[in-house]
């Protein structure tokens, strides 16, 4: 594995992993929310999955030794790589950060407070905005706060967006995820798989910009659809609760109907929401416009 930005050899308090397959434009503006958070101690783990593209390139200069890129060449898969990271993590926590999101100043700050203020906790996301490709809101993501409300519905899915986790680096190690990963859904699987015998959170702020495209592949939706019913199908059977397996099912075919309709009527997969505080507006120009490409310094 080629690592051409090494960290210190030190133990720190968070370790931070982001997979990458084809990074794109949104690349540098996603590993420079990292960079510029308030929270310090923190390594940022970089894993190319076998990009071509050529956005990891322009990070080579990145002049932080709190960065590790690895590179093999091959594209293994979004599950695999995740397990790398955390067996390379020496970290005390862990978390999750998509290749085109943006974190805000204060989000991991936040979020280990919360993990230490309460040891019983194993997994803290946050509330998060959703952005289109052009940085503009588009929404709120949906959200849940405590563990019984989080997971109150198993059968629907679990309001916790993965990109915004963080935990305990052994529940990470004790879990992983599962390999071969169901089709796009390794994180509603890992949360399926560990809901009954763990803790999670939500911190209540939003702390996180969650990118949207435009245009859903609907090809793709189905298939993730199929993955997830074949997950909770397994999981419920398992446990005996064949009434949830049943709400599962008619959410399935729900929400498969309702996707039909929105297919048919060239309607975003996820539907726009109007942001009524005008406090969560400019909070949000305020984060982009301090990670402007004149204050990138060498990432391009």
């Amino acid at each position: 594995m080629d690592t051409f930005v090494k960290s210190a050899a030190k133990q720190v308090r968070l370790t931070i992993a982001m997979p990458v397959f084809n990074g794109g434009a949104h690349l540098a503006m996603a590993v420079e929310s990292i960079v510029r958070q308030t929270f310090t101690d923190w390594e940022l783990l970089i894993i190319d999955d076998g990009s071509t593209d050529g956005a990891l390139d322009a990070l080579a200069d990145l002049h932080d030794d709190r960065v590790r890129i690895s590179r093999d060449g091959a594209n293994r898969g979004l599950a695999i790589r995740l397990n790398e990271a955390i067996a390379m993590a020496k970290g005390h926590f862990f978390a999750r950060m998509d290749s085109d999101d943006v974190s805000f100043p204060d989000r991991l700050a936040r979020q280990v407070a919360a993990l230490e203020s309460d040891p019983s906790l194993d997994l803290i996301a946050t509330r998060a905005v959703t952005i289109d490709d052009a940085n503009q809101i588009v929404g709120l993501f949906p959200f849940s706060l405590t563990h019984t409300e989080i997971c109150a519905r198993p059968w629907r899915g679990f309001h916790l967006p993965h990109p915004t986790w963080m935990g305990k680096v052994d529940w990470f190690q004790r879990h992983g995820y599962n390999v071969p990963a169901a089709y796009l859904s390794e994180d509603q699987e890992l949360l399926l798989r560990t809901y009954r015998e763990s803790k999670f959170a939500t911190v209540d702020a939003i702390l996180f910009a969650y990118r949207v495209r435009s245009r859903a592949d609907w090809v793709k939706v189905a298939k993730t659809r199929k993955a997830m019913l074949a997950v909770q199908r397994r999981e419920f059977a398992t446990a005996g609760q064949w009434h949830y397996l049943a709400l599962a099912a008619l959410a399935y075919l729900i929400k498969s109907g309702r996707d039909v309709v929105r297919q048919l009527f060239r309607m975003p997969f996820y539907p726009s929401q109007a942001i009524s505080s005008a406090a969560i507006a400019r909070e949000w120009n305020n984060v982009v416009s301090g990670l402007t490409p004149s204050r990138m310094g060498n990432i391009k």
